[in-house]
């Protein structure tokens, strides 16, 4: 069973300033990380908050603050699929990102999104078990998703890029820019990751890099 996030809360907080100098390596399922948005600096977020229109599931927006709680996402392997604690996550494999305060995992689908008009982004699921439209492939080079790197998330079964463009919302979530899906790529798409827990990589990839250094 996975902790809860009261219970995750103080150990990301001890965390940080160690996950800030230790060098950077690869993505591992099992993490927990908040995603910066490279172009709007804004980070990935929800909350219980339902959109207003389309699908009327809950809401995923970006912000600027740098310290809020509902902005932290677990690295989970795909739908019906085990990625294992540690497993550094390839570049080209499809993976979820489960909403670490609701439970719910990153999600698209053919609605229109309320400001832009580009594909709906919403949060889906309960206790992180939804659909296959909550998978996610992630765009990088080389052959891990590093830290350091700045990556594209292509949903698997639209193709749609998550992005930022830099609309605004009013009340009740003031402030806070649309997230959605883009079907072309642009810098619009490329995000980073920022504060969180990282599971250390396990040791088959440990032995893998120790092989590939002799």
């Amino acid at each position: 069973m996975e902790a809860p996030l009261p219970l995750l809360l103080p150990l990301l907080a001890a965390a940080l300033g160690a996950a800030g100098r230790a060098e950077p390596g690869p993505v591992t399922c099992g993490s927990v990380v908040k995603l910066l948005n490279v172009r709007h600096n804004v980070r990935l977020h929800s909350h219980d908050v339902r959109y207003g229109s389309g699908s009327g599931q809950q809401s995923v927006t970006g912000v600027s603050a740098a310290d809020d709680g509902n902005s932290y996402w677990r690295v989970r392997g795909r739908t019906a699929a085990v990625c294992r604690r540690g497993t550094p996550v390839r570049c080209g494999q499809a993976i979820r990102l489960t909403h670490l305060g609701t439970g719910r995992n990153l999600h698209s689908h053919r609605f229109s999104s309320p400001l832009s008009g580009n594909q709906e982004v919403s949060a889906f699921g309960e206790a992180g078990e939804g659909d296959y439209l909550d998978d996610w492939t992630v765009v990088c080079s080389g052959t891990y998703w590093v830290r350091d790197d700045e990556v594209r998330f292509q949903h698997a079964s639209t193709d749609v890029f998550l992005s930022v463009t830099g609309e605004q919302y009013g009340r009740p979530i003031h402030g806070q820019k649309e997230v959605h899906g883009m079907a072309t790529s642009s810098q619009n798409n490329y995000w980073k990751v920022m504060e969180g827990i990282f599971m250390q990589p396990s040791e088959a990839f440990q032995m893998e890099q120790y092989h590939a250094e002799l």
